[in-house]
């Protein structure tokens, strides 16, 4: 688990990032010495397994298969697999996928770079699988042209020389909001590839090269397409409606994190990860506030089928480091 938690073996402290510790073997611990409140810390010290009773018999295997199954796993499955409760294995995939969250700041593309592809779909049930009930308080009075009426929206870019994919939830499909995110993640002077939604227009008024595709009349152009970032939408739903069945919006954004995960880390020619490497990424290494973030003041009611009510959905021996390693980490990691 050190190499795991700290892939050049050595051990830091999490509060002042110190190398000089000592391990505690009778209380399973590190000590360092530097000039802080607490000079005690484990190796779930400061990520998102801190201070929770789950034990990482349970965690490793979950991140293991979360991570490395192509159409994702269930709340229901995960349960019946790690022998805990339907409650406890929906929660500690939501904290995974909070894991899984990228925090990078570097935008995509350049000037001298592959142009990047933007999109936004929008995601809910289907009026003609609805409730006769549910469909009318849904869309009663509504034009049926209208199909993205009281269903989430969800934008994403694509990078086509990296292939990386950004995606999240957006609040409605204005220009302000739509151009907004492009001017967060995309380099200026870049080339952005978009169809000829109204929230994209006078894109090029912000210094990009921007060029659509009417997809009334066609899809591609040349090279003027979005059919890479339509490819994840695809994926994502695919995922949606077969693994995890009925999605809450206010859940969203973390499957989206979780596909997004998914399909930047995946194994290509270029660079052929395998599910260790996966595993490895995945480990989370983030800080002890965004380890609180995700838990529920209460916990969700159990859904009456997988995933429908809210997946939507813990005098001393001294020797100095490294501690031996945790034996659920070890029998992942060599498997």
């Amino acid at each position: 688990m050190v190499f795991v938690r700290w892939p050049d073996g050595t051990p830091r402290c999490p509060y002042c990032g110190a190398s000089k510790l000592t391990w505690l073997a009778k209380v399973k611990v590190y000590r360092c010495y530097g000039d802080h409140k607490k000079q005690k810390f484990s190796l779930r010290v400061g990520i998102v397994f801190e201070d929770l009773p789950i034990s990482l018999d349970k965690w490793l295997p979950a991140l293991w298969l979360l991570c490395n199954s192509k159409n994702g796993i269930s709340s229901y499955e995960l349960h019946r697999a790690l022998g805990v409760t339907q409650k406890t294995a929906w929660f500690m995939l939501h904290r995974i996928r909070l894991a899984m969250e990228s925090r990078s700041f570097a935008k995509l593309d350049g000037p001298d770079s592959a142009p990047v592809e933007v999109d936004e779909t929008f995601i809910g049930g289907k009026f003609s699988n609805m409730h006769c009930s549910i469909a009318r308080k849904k869309f009663l009075g509504i034009p049926s042209q209208t199909h993205g009426i009281n269903k989430a929206i969800v934008m994403g870019m694509r990078d086509r020389q990296t292939r990386q994919v950004r995606a999240k939830v957006i609040p409605n499909t204005r220009r302000d909001t739509l151009q907004n995110e492009i001017l967060e993640h995309v380099s200026k002077k870049s080339t952005v590839y978009t169809d000829q939604a109204q929230g994209y227009y006078d894109l090029a008024e912000s210094d990009f090269v921007h060029e659509t595709v009417n997809h009334l009349a066609e899809f591609v152009r040349g090279q003027v397409h979005t059919r890479g970032i339509e490819n994840f939408w695809s994926l994502l739903k695919r995922r949606l409606k077969g693994t995890y069945v009925a999605v809450e919006q206010f859940h969203l954004d973390r499957y989206v994190t979780e596909q997004v995960f998914r399909c930047n880390n995946r194994a290509t020619r270029d660079n052929p990860l395998t599910d260790a490497d996966r595993f490895a990424l995945a480990v989370p290494s983030h800080s002890a506030d965004a380890a609180t973030t995700p838990a529920p003041t209460t916990e969700p009611p159990a859904p009456s089928h997988p995933e429908t009510a809210h997946d939507g959905s813990s005098a001393h021996t001294s020797q100095t480091h490294p501690a031996p390693q945790d034996s659920a980490a070890s029998s992942i990691l060599t498997s």
